[in-house]
């Protein structure tokens, strides 16, 4: 095991992190006052963690040579998801389509107003396809990225990066992944990217032009995605977490709902390292403060950032909102 510094990625930007090298995998340090560990990557790595134990043993020696860690979290994964560990747990959501064949999920999985979208799309020109990584595909993502600095009420992480950047942070996992493009009149309107781990299709990111919104490009995407996902035997396709930030009612999360993704708890432990890390876990210091809030003073705060977010974008000029489905 040796210690060293890993870059990360945060709010769009990279930020370089006292990481260790622990059994194969990268663990990774963040925070201030409570340090947290975790492993680097761990949604797209293909070995999960089986040996939990022996992780806290070497952090806690660690934290003896310096390099300070007060809780380690980490999760199970799909479809695993009945608690192994004695640990302190939370159940964390994750929004999951389970697939077996286009139809099914035609037939049974998306609400008909989704279908309706899928239709629109077809009828509107929209086109989707598995498509190269190539300087294309990139300068398609760059135009898309810098269409507006503003997406869902709040400054775009990624707007007006350039073309290398572009093309170096969407070069992860390539030998694991798969783009799906939406294209009207050849022209690249949205772009979705998926990296498989074991029998998991799991979508790294989706994005679509928002001056393009009345084709539904983001449905279309969705849909030859389960085709792609199903064609090729996988067994789930996940869209990141189904409740976002302890919110249930959002424009994103009734889009997943609509389109077939349902909801799949996953155990996610959270082992205290030191004194610090027991009290954080006993008082829910771990969380995020969003996450500590009640659901209703989330919904409240979600909605006056959306109106700021319009605002921002009638003096932008930029018109309204972005939003998915």
């Amino acid at each position: 095991m040796t210690a060293a510094s890993v870059n990360v990625s945060k709010r769009g930007k990279s930020l370089a992190v006292p990481a260790l090298e622990v059994n194969g995998h990268t663990v990774v340090v963040t925070g201030r006052w409570l340090k947290i560990a975790f492993i680097h990557d761990e949604d797209w790595m293909e070995e999960d963690l089986r040996d939990p134990e022996s992780c806290v043993n070497r952090l806690k020696e660690r934290n003896s040579e310096g390099l300070r860690a007060d809780i380690f979290t980490v999760a199970q994964r799909l479809p695993d998801v009945t608690p192994r560990y004695a640990y302190p747990m939370e159940w964390e959501s994750l929004a999951v389509i389970r697939l077996s064949t286009y139809e099914a999920w035609w037939a049974n999985g998306l609400s008909g107003d989704a279908r309706k979208d899928v239709r629109r799309a077809v009828k509107r020109g929209v086109i989707t396809r598995v498509t190269p990584f190539d300087d294309d595909l990139v300068r398609g993502i760059v135009e898309i990225h810098n269409e507006s600095p503003i997406r869902q009420g709040k400054p775009f992480w990624h707007y007006q990066k350039d073309f290398d950047t572009v093309k170096r942070e969407h070069a992860t996992y390539l030998e694991r992944s798969v783009f799906i493009g939406a294209y009207y009149r050849d022209e690249l309107i949205g772009f979705m990217k998926i990296v498989s781990v074991g029998n998991v299709a799991g979508m790294m990111q989706i994005l679509s032009k928002s001056k393009h919104h009345d084709k539904r490009p983001a449905n279309a995407l969705i849909a030859k995605a389960v085709e792609y996902c199903a064609e090729k035997g996988m067994s789930y396709l996940t869209y990141g977490h189904y409740r976002n930030r302890n919110k249930i009612v959002s424009s994103l999360g009734r889009f997943k709902h609509r389109v077939g993704f349902e909801e799949v708890p996953i155990p996610r432990f959270y082992v205290p390292l030191t004194t610090k890390g027991r009290i954080g876990v006993a008082l829910g210091l771990h969380r995020d403060l969003v996450e500590a809030l009640p659901e209703w003073l989330v919904d409240f705060v979600y909605r006056l950032r959306a109106i700021r977010g319009r605002w921002r974008r009638r003096a932008s000029g930029y018109g309204d909102p972005d939003r998915e489905g």
